[in-house]
């Protein structure tokens, strides 16, 4: 399999690889691109992290500055996030050294979301997080 098979159907070139590292025919295995892949699988689990660190912190904010709007359904994604970013973590115990770095991108993107879903300027809500990492992250954590 060569680098243009990588490029044009990734599943052949896949399965051909699997296939040539289970036989010990190392030599002929794509090593290049096999090492890429598995280092943007390592990168899409700290993606994965920030998003949900966003969609979580973009529920927090909107807690805090549309208090009159709370609703089951922002509870249930609050909680549900809580919950992924722990099995994610518990999953993939590395991830808390990257942690910090995610929230803090997270935070970021919460700010833009709680703006767009909310109709609020993004001036009213804060540069830095008003929430540490640890309340975040925290089931029994809810902000007034």
């Amino acid at each position: 399999m060569n680098m243009q098979t990588y490029r044009e159907d990734f599943h052949a070139w896949a399965y051909q690889n699997a296939r040539l590292l289970r036989e010990g025919r190392f030599e002929e295995i794509d090593i290049e691109n096999i090492a890429e892949e598995l280092e943007d699988m390592g990168s899409s689990k700290a993606r994965e992290l920030e998003s949900r660190l966003g969609v979580l912190l973009a529920h927090l904010l909107k807690w805090v500055y549309q208090p009159e709007r709370r609703s089951n359904s922002w509870r249930a994604t609050i909680r549900e996030q809580r919950r992924r970013i722990a099995r994610l973590i518990k999953k993939n115990p590395s991830l808390k050294s990257v942690l910090d770095e995610a929230f803090l991108d997270g935070f970021g993107d919460a700010r833009l979301i709680a703006m767009r879903e909310t109709g609020i300027n993004d001036e009213v809500f804060p540069l830095i997080s008003p929430f540490t990492i640890e309340n975040t992250l925290n089931d029994d954590y809810w902000p007034e």
